[in-house]
């Protein structure tokens, strides 16, 4: 009797290690299932390198690729900035490589005439400064190509001055114009110019600078959002050729502009004296999640228009990972986590049904040769495309930001938080800030 009582005690524990390491191994698997292999990777990056051709496309494909492979110089990363000298002690990494021939392409392209111009001659007074962060990391790590010097500080200033200048067009309040032609405010905007402000302001030890960075995205916060959607952002407003609906694309846009603008803030020596700001900027970023994710479909998919039923809508796989990135970003720098689950179902969405073996065609979501699919047009945002830049840089952008997030922890991985916004208690709790003397260069 006595063995017979001890057996069934000793099947339940063997039941219960092997449940256990089954249930282990599907965690692992599920993990692999949603991540693409390192030859997937390269031809996002190799399609996104031959696609990206328009200035918002070669500025966002240098922060993708800063945040993919040179995660240390990433406003992301814990690294203060300004850089310190340690990190280029013996000349930038080769990991920026492709990065710095970007920055050096532009400015070498340039004229030459000290005066405020942007980096790359446009339509859009906005687009062009997005490749500014790149410049500025060449000029402060001194990096010369073999082609010929170039001076990249003179054109960062040429490109700040430009956006102040009255070849820009400005709201009554301020807000810059995304267009040069009139008067216009694009969502798209906020990725594109409060980022390179802001870290304008941190390389030349220049607060008020970042102060703009901040009130560029209080201003386009202002007039696009939409009250009456759940703070969905409206997608051009002024002028001719406007689109007030919430392109789904354009809030993620806005929300990982001023994300970049929050960490930036957050790593500079003006962190503690820019409280208030940071608050602001991650309750903003959680406010388009709110409105954005109630309207991800059960595939783990945005349509162009969240909200809209028109029967020209389409699923927009670019905007769900650019989203989804910004998820794990604002969990990472400021523990909001009422969203993971919604991020990680639109990521096992994307990369689902992939394994090391797996040929690329098994991918839902992109194509034989790894573009991204369905996306819409970069160049017609009412319609689908066939290779969107824009949406393989999206994709890195995703990959970085969920493995900084399982680097740190996958912190609130099991629950979402339930607190809508955030407060100087957040910002005390989750602020790294850095309170250490720098100098300005360049």
């Amino acid at each position: 009797m006595h063995v017979t009582g001890v057996l069934p005690l000793q099947l339940r524990q063997r039941f219960l290690a092997v449940s256990f390491w089954l249930w282990t191994c599907l965690l692992v698997l599920r993990a692999s299932a949603q991540d693409l292999s390192d030859d997937q990777l390269s031809q996002v990056q190799h399609n996104l390198a031959i696609g990206a051709t328009h200035s918002w496309e070669l500025g966002t494909r240098a922060e993708a690729l800063i945040e993919l492979n040179t995660p240390s110089y990433s406003v992301f990363s814990s690294t203060p900035l300004p850089l310190p000298f340690s990190a280029y002690t013996y000349g930038p990494p080769s990991s920026l490589a492709d990065v710095l021939a970007i920055a050096h392409g532009v400015v070498a392209n340039q004229s030459q005439s000290d005066s405020p111009q942007p980096f790359i001659k446009d339509s859009a007074a906005g687009d062009p400064a997005s490749v500014g962060v790149a410049v500025l990391i060449a000029n402060w790590t001194g990096y010369q190509s073999g082609n010929g010097s170039v001076d990249y500080a003179r054109a960062a200033r040429d490109q700040v001055e430009y956006l102040f200048s009255d070849s820009v067009p400005k709201t009554s309040d301020g807000a810059i114009s995304h267009r040069v032609d009139q008067l216009q405010l694009w969502s798209d905007s906020v990725y594109m110019v409060p980022p390179f402000l802001a870290y304008y302001g941190v390389t030349t030890g220049n607060r008020s600078m970042l102060e703009e960075a901040y009130t560029q995205c209080k201003l386009y916060r202002s007039y696009l959002r939409d009250t009456s959607a759940n703070n969905l952002w409206k997608h051009v407003l002024m002028g001719s050729g406007t689109d007030e609906g919430h392109w789904s694309t354009g809030n993620a846009w806005a929300a990982a502009g001023m994300l970049r603008v929050l960490r930036t803030i957050a790593q500079s020596q003006y962190a503690n004296t820019m409280k208030h700001e940071q608050i602001d900027l991650a309750n903003w970023v959680g406010e388009i999640h709110g409105g954005m994710y109630p309207h991800l479909q059960s595939n783990g998919l945005f349509r162009n228009y969240p909200d809209s039923s028109d029967s020209a809508n389409f699923d927009d796989a670019a905007s769900t990972a650019l989203l989804a990135a910004t998820v794990y970003r604002l969990a990472n720098a400021w523990g909001a986590h009422a969203h993971l689950p919604d991020a990680e179902r639109s990521r096992a969405a994307l990369f689902g049904g992939n394994n090391d073996t797996a040929s690329n065609a098994s991918l839902a979501h992109f194509t034989a040769d790894m573009w991204l699919t369905p996306v819409v047009n970069p160049n017609s945002y009412g319609q689908q495309g066939s290779k969107s830049p824009e949406g393989q840089a999206f994709v890195l952008e995703l990959v970085a930001a969920h493995r900084d997030w399982v680097d740190a922890g996958s912190q609130g991985a099991n629950a979402g938080a339930s607190a809508a916004g955030y407060s100087l208690r957040s910002w005390k709790r989750r602020c790294t800030c850095n309170t250490y003397a720098s100098t300005s260069k360049g």
